[in-house]
């Protein structure tokens, strides 16, 4: 007997790959057509804004990256990851993943809201609009700076955490390690860990996934203070949060208020700032960046009587921190103005030209080549870095070619007339954020349900620079997916002050919505 194996026919109209990616994209056409133009604007910026824009900032993570120490100003965690990409010596390649970077976020926040939240297509769309589109997140993109990394992982952490019915301790790990990357990439992750943990405690996740997202997050950064402790002698992540205190109190602290041990605290006493309070710069950066007048009187910046070498030192950081909490202390109200006047400078129409034109001039997609006093294109700066280098040559040796922004036309004329138009003005963002505290008041019964996560984390982005720093515009982007976000939950059922529906009441119930 002969027995003949039987041949599974082959089904010819089973869709491939490339098939089925062509019916998702139909099924998500008004998101994929954001999407592409989204894209294609960030292709422009690259093409306009080669290799890479500048900040300050930026050039001590690239000297970071080429000399690993812990900074003494900021967490390395940005640096960590234009280490990862050193040996491609590539600042555009740095620049295209950001940009990848900015569209992930808006994936991200399409998915939850489409997936979870059940929201309409282009109330989703509507939702990552900002993010795709703003100008000013673009430019951001193409800054070699940390906020676009720390805005993917923000939004990450909010994502999973709203997005799981139940936390497993295997996911609680995972989002305790993007927390400890946010917090490695800018200090500000530390308020992020707190509130995620304690809208965990108020849900009733139970104790093993909590444990397991602290355990996760205090691995990685109580290893990074470890290395800190190795190089300063001091268990902590930055020796700057003092001093950057200090900056906030600056323009209002007045010594004829506060008390002093004239034999004890001489320190304190030199940190004194000699003008008038009605005389004082009106923005913060002066008195922690500024470089005097040579005699630490006036209105020079009074750190440099410890010298430039030494003001990063704990000795001056704690010396700082205590001053400002003494003026904080002795005059409250004070301070409050100063933090609320910062706050709501994120919610003017227009963008006032603040705190510095300098400042304000990075974040603008200029059509021209800036030239310096000799008329000649501007290079970068040669300073100094911490890090054990000069920013010049290590941002050159980063490339290994010149690193210089260059301007290309016709798409940096592109971008610098799209960008004055197409942007999220802050009082946009304020009306978003009113709709997100609608959404927390109206669930009160469960302390603002899945509502209360992102609107307390946008709020809590936009407040904490007024409160230990000062405003700045690049300190707003991260806040607005968060505010959609809120506001997208609370839309989503459309407003009514009445009883809700058990299903529509649970942001948690599993969903078998077709994507």
């Amino acid at each position: 007997m002969v027995s003949v194996a039987e041949i599974t026919p082959v089904d010819h109209s089973a869709p491939g790959r490339a098939a089925r990616l062509l019916s998702f994209v139909r099924r998500h056409r008004v998101f994929a057509a954001a999407f592409g133009v989204g894209a294609v604007l960030r292709l422009i910026t690259m093409l306009g804004y080669g290799p890479a824009m500048w900040f300050n900032d930026s050039y001590e993570y690239v000297s970071v990256a080429l000399h690993p120490r812990p900074h003494p100003i900021r967490p390395d965690g940005y640096s960590f990851w234009l280490m990862l990409l050193k040996p491609f010596h590539s600042f555009t390649l740095v620049t295209f993943a950001q940009h990848l970077m900015g569209l992930a976020t808006a994936c991200l926040i399409y998915a939850l809201l489409r997936i979870k939240f059940r929201l309409p297509k282009w109330g989703a769309t509507l939702a990552a609009a900002p993010v795709l589109f703003d100008a000013y997140q673009i430019q951001l993109e193409q800054l070699v700076m940390s906020d676009t990394q720390f805005t993917l992982l923000v939004v990450g952490v909010i994502t999973l955490v709203l997005w799981k019915r139940r936390l497993t301790w295997r996911t609680g790990a995972v989002i305790g390690f993007l927390l400890a990357l946010t917090w490695l990439t800018r200090s500000i992750g530390l308020p992020i860990l707190a509130l995620v943990v304690l809208y965990l405690l108020v849900k009733r996740t139970g104790w093993r996934p909590i444990t397991a997202l602290v355990t996760a997050c205090a691995i990685p950064v109580l290893a990074y203070m470890g290395w800190f402790a190795s190089a300063y002698g001091k268990f902590a992540m930055t020796n700057s949060d003092g001093l950057i205190l200090y900056m906030r109190t600056a323009i209002f602290a007045d010594c004829e208020k506060m008390t002093f041990d004239k034999y004890k605290e001489v320190q304190l006493l030199l940190l004194c700032i000699n003008d008038p309070v009605d005389q004082r710069k009106d923005y913060a950066q002066w008195y922690l960046w500024g470089q005097g007048n040579g005699d630490g009187q006036g209105t020079g910046e009074v750190l440099h009587r410890w010298g430039v070498s030494k003001k990063w030192s704990e000795i001056t950081n704690d010396a700082a921190s205590a001053f400002a909490t003494r003026a904080i202390l002795s005059q409250p109200g004070d301070y409050l103005k100063v933090v609320t006047r910062d706050f709501f400078r994120s919610f003017h129409w227009s963008r006032p030209r603040f705190p510095d034109e300098s400042t304000y001039n990075m974040y603008e997609f200029k059509p021209y080549v800036e030239l310096d006093e000799n008329g000649q294109p501007k290079r970068l700066p040669k300073w100094s870095s911490y890090a054990g280098g000069r920013t010049d040559t290590d941002a050159f040796s980063y490339e290994q070619g010149p690193p210089e922004t260059r301007i290309t036309h016709p798409w940096a004329d592109i971008m610098a007339g799209y960008q004055k138009v197409f942007y999220l003005p802050g009082i946009v963002l304020g009306g978003v954020l009113l709709v997100g505290l609608y959404g927390v008041v109206v669930r009160w019964r469960t302390f603002g349900g899945p509502v209360v996560l992102p609107w307390l984390g946008a709020v809590g982005l936009l407040l904490a620079p007024a409160a230990t720093a000062e405003f700045d515009y690049r300190y707003v982007l991260p806040a607005v997916p968060l505010a959609c976000v809120a506001a997208a939950i609370t839309l989503r059922k459309g407003v009514t002050w009445g009883r809700r529906s058990p299903r529509s009441a649970s942001a948690s119930e599993p969903t078998t919505l077709r994507v």
